[in-house]
């Protein structure tokens, strides 16, 4: 009897906390009171409250980080593995705030290793760019770029300071071919410090190579917090 009581509380405190966020009660990047505090204000055993607060977390409600606390967790984005995306119109069309900070711009010859990435000779001409994308004020893509200023008439006089080069290429500069990996990475340190992530958490990686008539015009690293992003893509049957 007293266990089916038990159930039957975490039950109702989780769909009673879940309701809070549904509703928009708590709004994502809400801060939830400590588990302790919770526990008090519901009656229950501090057990009983980290139950409720790990189911929340595996359902996607919520996202709990070591040492900062509990939060409610912004909606799930979907990243397309078979298109190419702005990511500030992606950003809008789920009814958040764009914004763009270059961190870092470099004119300079390709190094060996990104030579034999972008296959070009080294030292050819090429623009580094790195810069974060947010929505509504928080981290949503580190994008990490290489550009062939050759392929790329205009980039030079553009500043980035409130457009990402990504959008400005999209618009801009025509493709004929691009080529994504997609890998699960965990955050070294300097990734998490800039996606403001806990170093080890999961992100997303998307590396992109796109070319015209089989030279390179860029190639970018997306880096996207693992726990706010799903890959969509839509397929039919060979043949069909």
């Amino acid at each position: 009897m007293t266990t089916q009581k038990r159930q039957t509380r975490h039950e109702s405190i989780t769909e009673e906390l879940r309701g809070r966020i549904v509703s928009g009660e708590w709004r994502p990047g809400h801060q939830l009171p400590v588990e302790t505090d919770l526990a008090v204000a519901f009656g229950v055993s501090r057990m009983t409250m980290n139950k409720v607060l790990t189911r929340l977390s595996q359902e996607g409600f919520l996202i709990r980080r070591k040492k900062r606390g509990t939060y409610v967790a912004q909606p799930r984005r979907q990243s397309a593995v078979m298109e190419i995306a702005d990511i500030e119109e992606e950003i809008r069309a789920l009814g958040q705030k764009h914004g763009f900070e270059l961190l870092q711009r470099e004119e300079r010859g390709l190094c060996p290793a990104d030579a034999a990435i972008v296959g070009a000779p080294e030292g050819s001409d090429v623009i580094w760019l790195e810069g974060l994308h947010r929505a509504d004020g928080q981290p949503f893509c580190l994008e990490d770029r290489l550009v062939n200023p050759g392929r790329a008439p205009g980039i030079l006089d553009q500043d980035f300071s409130r457009h990402s080069p990504g959008g400005w290429l999209l618009h801009t500069i025509p493709w004929s071919q691009a080529r994504h990996h997609v890998r699960a990475i965990n955050a070294g340190p300097e990734l998490a410090q800039k996606l403001e992530l806990t170093p080890g958490e999961a992100c997303l990686e998307i590396l992109r190579l796109t070319r015209i008539e089989g030279d390179w015009v860029t190639w970018v690293r997306l880096s996207y917090p693992g726990h706010l992003h799903q890959l969509v893509a839509e397929f039919g049957p060979h043949g069909g």
